[in-house]
């Protein structure tokens, strides 16, 4: 190619170039210009959805949509759905609900029981996430949300089937489980035909499966109505009809079948115009009046006696069954079955389910029950006292201190015994509907203890009784009740049944009862047993059951209720009111423990009959009953007990002296005729006046409690008005069972306080001042604080819980009073040998020694005085020096001390001056005396250094050595003022010598402070400076103050060192 032509070319090219690029600049002005639009049209759609949003709510303002929505009472399983709704109305309505706080508290204005109580506490409290209705909706999930999500809605998906239910049920819970896991739409498909029902199931193998699951559901209705109108040809089901409003039941009445009519005089057939007459104008064609047909005439012959009506039941082996609509129309009691029952025809078609079954009828054990009441046997159902009982005013509020929350308690762990029996208690209390599953951030310690033989459930309430405002309803006094029973001579004593759980709690405090165990979190619906209120509720609901009758014929206290009357007929009227009063109210009374008619009776510690009132001979009996003593320290007990009532009984030391003769131990204990009448006597005393008293409830209660190996004992005493001393009012002793004394001493201490305040719980429960507890062991001092206790230590802890009292540790050497009464049934003392630590298989023989035998013989031959103890040999007077020198000289003994060798020669002999020649024998040994240090105190006082008058009077020196080097120096010379306590510290290279230290020619003092200091006390210039004399005056007189704040210190430490030395001898 020439040059010419390459030319041409490169021109064609930048042509070609400089036209791309105005292509290129045109082209980007152009897609700017489309992005500008696309932005305007993106702006104008966002406009246009303004303005119609701005157009949907000025409507929805002006005819505002009514907010109807359910309340919510903290459902676990509708908590999501609630919540949903909320989220709806605030879409549809928002300029109603425009902050965030407004939508917040209408949610809150839809909130009623528990969760209406969680709503309000945080929102009075201004929690954080109360500010945003999400945050709240968040929090609010966390809380109530239960519903299955995830993993769980997987596991309800794995197991759900059709059972008795409809396919149309079924496939609604199952797309409700399905929507909140992620199968894939094969296996929704298998899991749904899985769950079907097996008739369904084999219909649907024969057709064609479906590729979606909707098609499948569909299939599967389709099958279900094929097979429900198969079902109708196979089986035809009779009808009836009871009235003309019950034309829609299922049941019809067999055409009535004429019968011939007795005979009526003046009656004759009507005429067929007649008949037409009466049906024109309505009237009877029987009796000819209006209102009614001649089917209901009520003057026809057997129209109302007799009705013969064809009701289907089913005959099968596990029992006899009938229509439901039958039972419900008959009132029939009707209870859900576990599991439904299917009922198939001889073919295998399935023809209905059994859902539901009467009752078991219950027989009350009226034995014990006067004939005249077995009318009224509903009043003693124990079945009955088991349900749910209404709400009633008088239900147990639990009202908490400001600013408290009950606190969650421990979760107990469960043997496998009280398993079984949590499982049997928790489902039978959720059948009954006594307790509810609850999310309730509060839950008590749930456990069980032995009672009875049995396992009793027990819930650890302290924590929510310590925070609970006190329900101050008065219990009723024993005392009010003398003058009321003047006159009466026939009683009655009714004990109610489940007490407590007759009473509910209010609504919205169930939350507050929740406890916690291993298989769930529960709460009550009732009045569980351990709250603080409970006997002032129920105090108050019996009050008012029977008000117009307390006072009058009843006496009521808690669930012990005593009717007095006049005369038998009189009474028996008044215990009918009663117990129709009980039965109307939903109360009922327990007959086993019950007495009826009776002439005397027991009611609350004391026995009433109509000769008047009297102490129970319970209170006394511990006392009344003390066994004869045998043997010299059971003597000694009873001296002692009776020793603390000695001021109230005359000529105590004449009538308890030939008691108190048997306790020398110069003579021998021989109980003779003349100590049996001093002991009955003193005994007689105690259990009457001056020395017993009658309880006062407006005095202060004291209540002595201790507890030996074998019983424990209590003394209730009050300090009597009259006289100002403390006099008793009851005593109490009691057995331990051979379970009670394998408990540690703690708790057998415990055991007596549990015993003796329900002894005497009639006086102490309804006291007007707290009472006092005295205790030997110290640790029960904080019995109601402690933070852990054993299951049957918070069982009795719930059980203090209604008393007002307080326990302080008294020493044993005062509670000598229970402490006698707790070892009544100690047996005679025996002297038992101590077990040895090696078994008796390594035993060769038994070792003797010379002086053993010696002795014996010596015994053997003349007789050994009386009193020596049994196992001892005793010791004639000629070989004693033989026995001591052995007890202290011998290898075996290696010359102990006095203590130790008394202990080695009590082992085996005996003589009634043994301790006296001991230690006479051990001071003159002379080995001893040489051999071994004194351990008196030293001898010599301590005599301190005089005190200085001023400072650097006194000095102290010392020198600190063998320091590691420090700048050349390894030793600090420490000089200290005795006055002022001040310091110096010197560094020197090391210690100087005597040479050093005189080759200076000055003090240390003057080294230090580079002055000499004065030999002779300052004198006074002749010319006094004004300023310099105050100064040496005020030091003077500090100086002076330091001195003696010095002396007293010297004073002490002489006095503290000196308790420990002994002043020397003066020679």
């Amino acid at each position: 190619m020439d040059s010419a032509g390459a030319d041409q070319v490169r021109t064609a090219v930048a042509q070609q170039g400089i036209l791309l690029g105005q292509h290129t600049t045109q082209l980007t002005a152009t897609s700017r210009e489309v992005d500008l639009l696309t932005a305007q049209v993106a702006e104008l759609n966002a406009r246009v959805q303004e303005l119609q949003q701005e157009a949907l709510a000025s409507r929805l303002s002006q005819n505002p949509m009514p907010t109807v929505l359910p309340p919510y009472d903290g459902d676990p399983n509708s908590c999501r759905a609630f919540l949903s709704q909320c989220s709806l109305v605030f879409a549809l309505q928002p300029r109603r609900y425009v902050t965030e706080e407004s939508q917040v508290a209408f949610v809150i204005t839809l909130l009623k029981g528990r969760a209406r109580d969680w709503a309000t506490a945080v929102w009075d409290a201004r929690a954080p996430f109360c500010a945003t209705f999400d945050d709240f909706r968040t929090e609010m999930t966390k809380l109530f949300d239960r519903s299955a999500r995830g993993d769980e809605a997987a596991s309800q998906l794995a197991q759900l089937i059709q059972g008795s239910r409809s396919v149309t049920d079924y496939s609604i819970q199952f797309r409700t489980l399905a929507a909140a896991c992620d199968w894939n739409e094969a296996a929704l498909r298998a899991r749904f035909r899985e769950g079907l029902d097996e008739e369904i199931q084999d219909e649907i193998v024969t057709h064609e499966l479906p590729r979606d699951f909707d098609s499948l559901v569909e299939l599967a209705l389709r099958v279900e109505g094929r097979l429900r109108r198969r079902r109708q040809r196979w089986t035809t089901r009779p009808s009836w009809t009871l009235n003309e409003g019950a034309s829609n039941s299922s049941l019809t009445t067999s055409p009535p079948v004429a019968e011939p009519e007795p005979m009526q005089v003046g009656r004759l057939r009507l005429t067929a115009k007649e008949k037409q007459d009466r049906l024109a104008r309505g009237l009877c064609l029987y009796c000819g009046k209006p209102g009614h047909r001649v089917i209901k005439c009520p003057l026809k012959a057997g129209a109302h006696h007799t009705k013969v009506l064809c009701i289907p039941v089913l005959l099968i082996p596990e029992g006899n069954f009938l229509d439901i609509s039958v039972a419900a129309h008959w009132g029939i009691p009707a209870i859900p079955l576990p599991s439904p029952i299917s009922v198939r025809s001889l073919n295998g078609l399935l023809l209905f389910s059994i859902t539901h079954s009467t009752p078991s009828v219950e027989t009350a054990d009226l034995s014990g029950v006067p004939t005249e009441y077995h009318d009224l046997c509903r009043v003693f159902s124990k079945s009955r006292a088991t349900s749910l009982p209404p709400h009633r005013p008088y239900d147990c509020a639990i009202d908490l201190l400001p600013g408290t929350s009950p606190p969650k308690g421990h979760l107990y762990s469960l043997s496998s015994p009280e398993r079984e029996a949590m499982d049997k208690y928790i489902s039978e209390s959720l059948n009954a509907g006594l307790i509810r599953p609850s999310s309730s951030p509060a839950g008590a310690g749930f456990f069980f203890v032995k009672k009875d033989g049995s396992l009793r459930p027990c819930i650890d309430y302290r924590g929510l009784n310590d925070i609970t405002i006190r329900n101050r309803y008065p219990l009723p006094l024993m005392s009010t009740a003398f003058e009321l029973l003047q006159g009466a001579k026939v009683f009655t004593k009714l004990d109610l049944r489940n007490a407590y759980h007759l009473v509910r709690i209010r609504e919205g405090d169930e939350w507050k009862t929740a406890f916690n165990t291993p298989t769930g979190h529960f709460e009550y619906r009732v009045l569980p047993f351990g709250l603080t209120n409970a006997p002032a509720v129920f105090q108050a609901l019996i009050n008012d059951v029977l008000r117009d009758m307390v006072n009058r014929f009843v006496f009521v206290y808690l669930d012990d209720i005593l009717i007095f009357s006049s005369s038998l007929q009189v009474h028996a009227q008044h215990v009918r009111q009663v117990l129709k009063r009980l039965l109307e109210n939903q109360l009922y009374v327990k007959a086993e423990k019950c007495v009826f008619h009776a002439k005397s009776v027991s009611f609350l510690g004391h026995i009433i009959s109509a000769e008047g009132i009297k102490a129970d001979p319970a209170k006394v009996r511990a006392v009344a009953e003390w066994p004869t003593p045998d043997s010299r320290k059971a003597l000694q007990r009873f001296l002692g007990f009776a020793n603390f009532y000695r001021r109230f009984i005359r000529n105590f030391s004449l009538v308890a002296a030939p008691l108190t003769a048997l306790t020398s131990p110069k003579i021998p204990f021989r109980w003779n005729c003349q100590a049996q009448e001093a002991f009955d006597v003193l005994k007689s005393r105690f259990i009457s006046a001056p020395v017993l008293c009658l309880p006062d409830p407006e005095r202060q209660f004291i209540v002595e409690v201790d507890a030996s190996e074998v019983g424990v004992g209590a003394v209730l005493s009050q300090r009597s008005s009259r006289d100002g001393k403390v006099h008793p009012c009851a005593f109490f002793s009691h057995r331990l069972s051979p379970a009670e004394r394998n408990y540690d001493i703690g708790n057998r201490e415990l055991l007596v306080v549990r015993l003796a305040l329900g002894e005497w719980r009639h006086w102490l429960e309804g006291a007007a001042q707290p009472f006092l507890v005295w205790t030997d062991h110290k640790n029960l001092e904080y019995i109601r604080s402690a933070k852990r206790l054993n299951a049957r230590q918070a069982r009795w802890a719930l059980f203090f819980g209604r008393f007002n009292f307080s326990l302080s540790y008294r020493p044993g050497s005062k509670n000598t009073k229970p402490d006698a009464l707790s070892r009544l049934f100690e047996g005679p003392e025996r002297k038992v040998a101590p077990d040895t630590i090696l078994p008796k298989g390594v035993v060769v023989g038994s070792l003797s020694w010379d002086v053993e035998q010696r002795v014996r013989k010596a015994v053997r031959e003349g007789e050994g005085p009386r009193g020596c103890p049994e196992g001892l040999l005793f010791v004639p007077a000629a070989l004693r020096p033989e026995v001591l020198r052995w007890g202290h000289e011998s290898r075996v003994a290696c010359h102990p001390g006095v203590r130790r060798s008394l202990a080695a020669i009590r082992q085996r002999f005996w003589w009634p001056s043994m301790a006296q020649d001991v230690r006479q024998f051990v001071l003159a040994c002379s080995v001893c005396a040489q051999n071994k240090t004194s351990n008196q105190s030293p001898v010599g006082l301590l005599q301190p250094l005089p005190i200085p008058s001023r400072p650097w009077s006194h000095l102290a020196l010392d020198f600190v050595a063998g320091l590691p080097p420090s700048r050349g120096n390894t030793v600090i010379l420490t000089v200290v003022d005795r006055f002022s306590k001040a310091a110096h510290f010197i560094p020197l290279p090391k210690l100087p010598s005597a040479k050093e230290g005189d080759g200076s020619g000055m003090s240390p003092f003057q080294c230090s402070m580079g002055y000499q200091p004065p030999l002779f006390p300052a004198q006074e210039p002749e010319a006094a400076v004004p300023s310099a004399l105050a100064f040496v005056r005020r030091c003077r007189r500090t100086w002076r103050r330091a001195k003696e704040v010095l002396a007293r210190a010297s004073r002490r430490t002489k006095a503290a060192a000196d308790r420990h030395r002994t002043p020397a001898p003066q020679y």
